[in-house]
């Protein structure tokens, strides 16, 4: 097995491991959506009352938890199609074209820093959350299936410690594995932007001796016949 073969194949694992986590950021964001009534729990802020220890909640904007989503979904697709492709081309043998190359090394960077914004938008929001939960649990885990809101206000708090914990993980193992993605990306274009430059140089190199050979050749033949001559 090639090199190249190798890296195809770690590529395509790569791949699968990103749908898996991709998996864990959208699932329990849009589970914890649903609970929530369709409010964002990142960067939400309020005040606790004093008369019945309820929270007055101020909702952060719905694009918090919405841009992830959408991240996440982007990237299982991507991937899904990115499977296909190496796949093929592992089983026929092939190279992927100089313009392939770049358009994967130009989506992996974009999938990458997508995915990058979603993990400090969950990483950060739920910081802010958790700070506010703390001002009257003893942690934040602790909040998990508390009431915090007054019966006007349709949210269950059930399990959104443990959802936002998964979507975090889930999108700071995604970046990390688009990193990596992203470098064999980049590595494989430039090998074949080098290949293509060693190719052209070869291809110049050899008409150059074609045409010293050729020149050569032309200039001995009138030499010849003077001598011939004389």
């Amino acid at each position: 097995m090639t090199l190249s073969h190798k890296i195809l194949l770690g590529q395509i694992s790569l791949h699968v491991f990103a749908i898996i986590l991709c998996l864990c950021l959208t699932i329990p964001l849009a589970i914890n959506q649903i609970r929530f009534d369709g409010y964002c729990l990142l960067f939400s802020v309020g005040n606790w009352r004093e008369d019945d220890g309820l929270l007055d909640i101020s909702w952060s904007s719905k694009f918090y938890c919405v841009f992830p989503t959408f991240s996440g979904c982007l990237i299982l697709i991507l991937s899904g199609l990115q499977i296909y492709r190496l796949t093929m081309l592992y089983r026929k043998e092939e190279e992927s074209s100089f313009l392939a190359l770049f358009v994967d090394s130009f989506v992996s960077i974009i999938c990458c820093t997508m995915v990058l914004a979603s993990a400090i938008f969950i990483t950060l929001g739920f910081i802010v959350w958790c700070g506010l939960m703390n001002e009257r649990f003893p942690s934040c885990e602790t909040a998990d299936g508390q009431n915090i809101t007054k019966s006007e206000v349709k949210i269950r708090t059930n399990g959104f410690y443990n959802e936002i914990g998964l979507a975090q993980f889930g999108a700071w193992a995604t970046f990390a594995v688009f990193a990596v993605l992203s470098t064999f990306a980049i590595l494989k274009l430039i090998n074949n932007h080098q290949l293509r430059n060693l190719r052209v140089s070869m291809y110049l190199e050899r008409q150059r001796l074609v045409n010293e050979e050729n020149f050569l050749g032309n200039f001995s033949e009138p030499v010849s016949r003077q001598e011939n001559m004389d």
